[in-house]
């Protein structure tokens, strides 16, 4: 028996140089246990090899019962302890800030139009991105970054390699996989802190209420007018604000619709669909691949702004981005009274 066990500590040592796994070990050890119990009820007794292991057959199986037990006491007591731990170290969306959180958001938490407030609003929070694209992205990897709590994201398609130019939350790993697994697990690595809420199915407008009656704010990064009117209806319908970004080639835009409290909707600025050719897509017309990094980023801050309540928002203006040559401007945006879906009420007609 003395041999047997001399055995064991070896492959459990051999396991360890080769930086083999606890689990993957203690298999092993499983393994040689059962060939030798296998050995002493098989063979007759006082074969050699029998005799050479040592011991009887009740002789390991009360080993086994007594290893057996051993392991059940202690995932019980490993049960028991997670059990009772405390909420604040859990990583969940709800409760306090925990001691790492602290440390993770300190830059915002010395900012005093954040501080911790803001900061326990962000992690209270519940956003919803329309795309993991271009748009999705980057807004995705900074909301979930700045410790949103709860991310849901909502895309039918997948990773493709023509993706990669721009879509900076996939990786060429991931090619052939759903955008909102690959955005997920972008987010999980990224921020245990967050929970992500992937949807692989496409948005339509029989779900689309539903699903932002569940979110405090969205985000749409949709690259088509039909969508974005579909989101922009279902916003106005549930009273979500809407935080919504477009970019073509080289230019982009992003507003912020809240006709809830007092501010135009996406169809009071765009009440129809533009002329055929006039608004070509990106696999179309081209787009350079930072630009979709500038527009996403600036509808992260903005639901970074709006959750906080830091500074004055894109509510009731536009922000305008030309890239090629590098400027910038804001617009005012008003609302429409004759508007077919806000009616300027602030509810869908």
């Amino acid at each position: 028996m003395g041999v047997l066990l001399a055995l064991a500590v070896a492959l459990w040592l051999l396991g360890a140089v080769m930086k083999v796994s606890r689990g993957a070990r203690w298999a092993m050890i499983g393994a040689l246990y059962l060939a030798v119990l296998g050995v002493q009820v098989l063979m007759p007794e006082g074969h050699a090899l029998r005799t050479a292991i040592g011991g009887t057959p009740q002789g390991w199986f009360a080993l086994g019962l007594v290893a057996a037990l051993v392991v059940a006491y202690r995932l019980a007591l490993g049960a028991l302890r997670r059990r009772a731990a405390p909420p604040a170290q859990a990583g969940t969306p709800k409760g306090p800030l925990s001691p790492t959180e602290l440390d993770r958001y300190a830059r915002h938490i010395v900012l005093r139009e954040v501080g911790g407030p803001g900061q326990r609003k962000l992690k209270e929070a519940k956003v919803l991105v329309v795309g993991a694209g271009g748009l999705g992205s980057p807004a995705l990897l900074y909301l979930g970054a700045a410790g949103v709590g709860t991310l849901g994201v909502v895309d039918d398609d997948i990773v493709s390699a023509s993706n990669l130019q721009r879509q900076v939350i996939h990786t060429d790993a991931r090619i052939g996989m759903p955008k909102v697994f690959s955005a997920q697990a972008a987010l999980s690595a990224q921020n245990p802190f967050v929970e992500v809420r992937p949807y692989h199915r496409r948005l339509d407008a029989e779900t689309a209420e539903a699903l932002f009656a569940e979110y405090d704010l969205v985000l749409d990064g949709s690259d088509n007018f039909d969508t974005r009117d579909m989101v922009n209806r279902a916003a106005v319908r549930t009273a979500t604000p809407l935080v919504a970004g477009a970019i073509a080639q080289w230019e982009g835009q992003v507003s912020l619709y809240d006709p809830a409290h007092g501010t135009p909707c996406y169809a009071c600025i765009f009440p129809q669909a533009p002329a055929p050719g006039l608004a070509p897509s990106c696999a179309e017309a081209g787009v350079i691949g930072a630009l979709p990094g500038i527009i996403g980023s600036m509808m992260a801050m903005e639901a970074i702004k709006h959750i906080t309540g830091a500074g004055q928002t894109l509510a009731g203006r536009m922000a305008v981005h030309d890239a090629l040559y590098s400027e910038s401007r804001v617009i005012a945006l008003k609302r429409r009274a004759d508007c077919p879906v806000c009616g300027g009420t602030g509810k869908a007609a």
